[in-house]
């Protein structure tokens, strides 16, 4: 069980800027997206960083929400949060693949982004994995976003640019 295993855990990045993080979250589970936020919101708050909070619909939304504000807002980077729990249907395959998929190819293009969407079986996991004091997988969402903020920072000055190029 994942619970009895310890993994190591990069520690937080430090910023001569501010940074300014969007948490992007899909509340259909409300209790375990409000968990999933306040390890978010925790995490960025222990790095300095500034993170707004916007909600939508579901899961296949995140991504799409994070496009518009990589192109129409000014943030550093996105947390992106909210809970699939495998149901009777193939949805679940569709909505944990092109969710997940989503946000790589935002990412691959230079969004740095986050993922917190837990993929899970069962509400019980679900719980474990969101509760900030257990798993706290929205404050690792968060921790990998601003390690992507400070990564690419770090490159700017470079004259390849970020992702691909069309």
């Amino acid at each position: 069980m994942a619970t009895a295993e310890t993994h190591y855990t990069l520690p937080l990045p430090t910023f001569d800027k501010p940074v300014k993080l969007l948490i992007v979250v899909a509340p259909y589970y409300k209790d375990i997206a409000d968990n999933l936020i306040a390890g978010a919101r925790a995490t960025a708050a222990a790095a300095g960083a500034e993170a707004d909070l916007i909600e939508v619909p579901g899961a296949l939304e995140v991504p799409s929400a994070i496009a518009f504000a990589e192109r129409l807002a000014d943030y550093d980077g996105y947390v992106a949060l909210g809970c699939v729990i495998r149901g009777e249907t193939t949805h679940y395959d569709t909505v944990c693949n092109d969710s997940s998929r989503a946000l790589s190819l935002l990412g691959l293009q230079g969004a740095c982004i986050g993922n917190g969407i837990l993929t899970v079986e069962n509400r019980a996991q679900a719980e474990v994995r969101a509760d900030p004091a257990g798993q706290n997988k929205g404050g690792g969402a968060a921790a990998a976003a601003l390690h992507l903020v400070a990564l690419s920072r770090k490159w700017a000055g470079s004259s390849k640019g970020i992702g691909f190029r069309a």
